[in-house]
């Protein structure tokens, strides 16, 4: 068994790879070649936590997976991450341990690369603005994949705190500067999504975080936020003007977001605006874009194949370069 810190993955694994191993998880979940029951959540009321329990079997590949995960929304106020997490590899042909990776740093990957298949699947090929509002743990990897699937001239970013989103833009500027993008911090969400492209809310909001109403024709639209039913940070009105509305797993999105649960509730909108799951589109089930002026959405609660592929990919590169602490 090896051990993989986030450190070890960074030097083995790209943006890039994450964004194919996902769009591989989704063929797999669109051919039902994969084993991946709905998630195990466990709440924490008194702290607004939750534990997460994501396991996943892929026969045809002897391997599975289980990734524990926990969120606590209220540590971002004592300097700890909000999002803690190991994944488990397992061997399917002996049960044994494969690996342990850093769960918090791979569910960023895989998370990040998920609007990184929306962009590249359904975005328009001329992007030239996008758009992220939310600067917390998922943020970097979400800017990540936009600027990986589309070669921008801009992205603004919006939070509630001004001086921490310019700071993020400045550290996210430098990082990523071959990507020759401006980042900028913006003071609203309007400002944020005004005429861009593509646009990424990766927030834990209760409630909407920018005006569908203002969302440009073309734009593609990914949330990412709401994995809990009582969080909503898409405006419905956006869901009411757009052309198709995909998601990572239709059933998970129907047990898990607010996003979709509660204008589905509210009558707002009915499962027949539902186009389907966006690996129906890899695999050619669904249509894709058709046009330049549609509005597209994707909403990703994330499952747990995009965990094992992404672990898997991730464990077959670190053994091959010799990276990692075996154990055990």
């Amino acid at each position: 068994m090896i051990l993989l810190s986030k450190e070890d993955i960074s030097k083995v694994f790209t943006m890039k790879e994450a964004i194919e191993a996902d769009k591989e998880a989704f063929e797999l979940a669109a051919k039902d070649a994969c084993n991946i029951p709905l998630r195990t959540n466990i709440q924490a009321p008194g702290y607004d936590g939750c534990f997460l329990f994501m396991p996943a079997y892929v026969e045809n590949m002897d391997m599975a997976a289980l990734k524990m995960v926990n969120i606590f929304p209220h540590n971002r106020d004592k300097g700890i991450p909000v999002t803690s997490a190991q994944i488990i590899l397992i061997d399917g042909k002996t049960g044994v341990t494969a690996a342990v990776l850093d769960g918090t740093y791979v569910t960023q990957l895989r998370t990040g690369a998920a609007s990184g298949v929306a962009f590249d699947i359904l975005a328009k090929k001329d992007c030239v603005i996008g758009a992220l509002i939310g600067t917390g743990g998922q943020a970097e990897t979400q800017l990540e994949a936009m600027l990986v699937s589309r070669s921008l001239e801009q992205v603004k970013v919006y939070d509630l705190d001004f001086d921490r989103t310019n700071e993020f833009a400045l550290r996210m500027q430098k990082k990523f500067q071959f990507y020759n993008a401006e980042i900028i911090a913006v003071k609203s969400s309007d400002e944020a999504i005004h005429e861009a492209d593509l646009i990424i809310t990766a927030t834990t909001s209760a409630v909407p975080v920018f005006d569908g109403n203002k969302i440009k024709k073309g734009a593609t639209v990914s949330c990412v936020g709401a994995y809990q039913p009582h969080m909503q940070e898409m405006d419905p009105v956006v869901l009411q003007r757009a052309a198709k509305i995909y998601f990572d797993s239709m059933d998970a999105v129907l047990s898990e977001s607010g996003d979709i649960i509660i204008p589905l509730s509210q009558g707002i909108i009915s499962k027949e605006s539902f186009t389907g799951n966006i690996g129906d589109v890899i695999t050619g089930q669904l249509s894709g874009r058709e046009n330049d002026e549609e509005i597209l959405v994707f909403e990703t609660v994330g499952i747990a194949i995009q965990d094992l592929i992404t672990a898997r990919s991730i464990y077959e590169k670190a053994k091959t370069m010799g990276v990692g602490l075996e154990w055990g």
